[in-house]
């Protein structure tokens, strides 16, 4: 049985935690041995995972005294290069973002992958210096693997960095349907209302990378023409209140519904008619195949691989509200039908296979 090691910062709510999440439980139903070292054990989807995948925390000293930070933290390093050097078939850092993920993971196995979200150009508004001190910070060329979850992701690295090309590989995230597919059946406090058609966005409150701002004015424009409709905002974050004071402001409460953090955002996805993202990034969407399974229509704005939903999955928009309203406007008016059904397990298998290259 193959040992494998993930390292990320926590399992709490957000696209990357949600990936881990459905990869850890597959890699576990399929005869691997997963551990998951986080900086914080904290987090809705601990209690989603697996039993048998053993969760370890590494959580650095955070002291406003340096010397004694650094005194700990090297403590701390010496005991996990003693404990777990090489004790892994494989290991990743999966939360691209964490010095202490890359550490764990360049340690716990010389077969070791470094984990890509975005496309970190766009992330980093075209600096290329920035994207460097980045990766560079991460100690990216230290990994035996890269894997990028979208082909733009992986495309736009190789631009600044060619030499890692054969390194590099591009693998979505995987997804458990029918977890999806069970949970969406739970019962909750809404029910569908067939006269109000029903938009609904997932996710974390950051206006910087999210740009819920959006979503707010365009539903302020398609109110003036039409009441029938509301949109649910489900998730939380630094920008949270922030928007709830901008729909206060525009009057738009009975339109616009925060319902919070949820640990199983699914029945909601079940009463809505359509799922709209109105991020300036990301990268592969984990809600573009919470949408295909679940069988919703989305508006999304040109992300990574924006161009599946164009493949009879949805509508596509520009960054701006405008074209953001004219497509609620599209959908609200026309409504959109999905002509394929999603087939989850091959798309599961295709992503297990090329990870089984990597293990």
């Amino acid at each position: 049985m193959k040992k494998i090691l993930f390292a990320a910062y926590s399992l709490d709510i957000g696209g990357i935690e949600k990936a881990l999440l459905a990869l850890a439980n597959q890699l576990q139903k399929r005869n691997y041995c997963v551990t998951i070292v986080l900086e914080k054990k904290q987090g809705i989807f601990l209690k989603q995972l697996d039993p048998n995948i053993q969760i370890i925390e590494y959580r650095p000293n955070e002291s406003k005294n340096k010397l004694k930070r650094k005194i700990i933290n090297a403590i701390k390093r010496i005991q996990f290069i003693l404990q777990y050097k090489n004790k892994f078939d494989f290991s990743a850092s999966f939360a691209t973002y964490s010095n202490v993920a890359s550490f764990v993971s360049r340690i716990a196995s010389k077969n070791n992958c470094l984990w890509g979200h975005a496309d970190y150009l766009t992330v980093f508004n075209h600096q290329k210096e920035e994207v460097k001190k980045f990766f560079e910070e991460k100690k990216y060329d230290q990994f035996k693997h890269i894997v990028f979850v979208s082909q733009e992701g992986t495309e736009s690295f190789l631009r600044i960095f060619p030499k890692m090309k054969e390194r590099t590989i591009t693998c979505n995230n995987l997804i458990d349907g029918q977890k999806i597919l069970e949970m969406a059946n739970e019962a909750i406090e809404m029910s569908r209302d067939k006269e109000t058609f029903t938009f609904i966005n997932v996710g974390r409150h950051d206006e910087k990378q999210k740009r819920l701002t959006r979503i707010i004015k365009a539903a302020e424009e398609l109110k003036k023409e039409n009441d029938k409709f509301k949109v649910l905002f489900i998730g939380d974050g630094q920008d949270h209140e922030f928007y709830k004071e901008m729909v206060k402001a525009k009057q738009l409460e009975d339109t616009i519904l925060f319902l919070g953090k949820k640990k199983n955002p699914y029945p909601y996805f079940k009463i809505a008619d359509c799922v709209v993202l109105s991020s300036d990034y990301e990268g592969y969407p984990v809600v573009f195949l919470e949408s295909f399974i679940l069988n919703k229509p989305i508006i999304t704005t040109k992300v990574s691989d924006y161009e599946e939903i164009e493949l009879g999955r949805g509508l596509v928009a520009e960054k701006n509200e405008q074209d953001i309203y004219e497509k609620m406007k599209d959908m609200l008016e026309k409504g959109y039908k999905i002509e394929k059904e999603f087939d989850i397990e091959q798309y599961n298998q295709e992503m297990i296979e090329k990870l089984e290259k990597l293990f």
